[in-house]
């Protein structure tokens, strides 16, 4: 943990912290997550949207996400347009469960013409 992390949630499986180090500030999520624990995720993340942004979810200390989980993060009832999160750090295992799930979405980079 970071001097500049501050912890949101904790229990036997998950902890959440906030980041407010450079560039942007971070959710950083750690451990597991799975049904157990995955309506206090949706809650504390809630908690630190800001009206009108989105929030960064940094995934990539996840050791175990289930669908529960990816529910929450990805929110495909949600129209893309409304979503407001955005991961960070997705690892080659969550991104092929989002593949598998058909919630997989990378926007395409727009190169500046030449």
């Amino acid at each position: 943990m970071n001097v500049q992390d501050r912890l949101l949630y904790q229990d036997e499986q998950l902890t959440i912290l906030t980041s407010a180090a450079p560039p942007e500030q971070a959710i950083l999520l750690i451990g597991e997550i799975d049904a157990t624990n995955s309506a206090a995720l949706a809650s504390t993340l809630a908690g630190c949207r800001s009206p009108g942004g989105y929030l960064v979810v940094d995934t990539g200390e996840l050791r175990f996400i289930d669908v529960s989980g990816l529910r929450v993060l990805v929110m495909p009832t949600v129209p893309a347009s409304q979503r407001w999160i955005r991961l960070h750090n997705v690892t080659p295992y969550q991104r092929r469960l989002l593949r598998m799930m058909g919630w997989f979405y990378q926007p395409r980079c727009r190169h500046a013409p030449l």
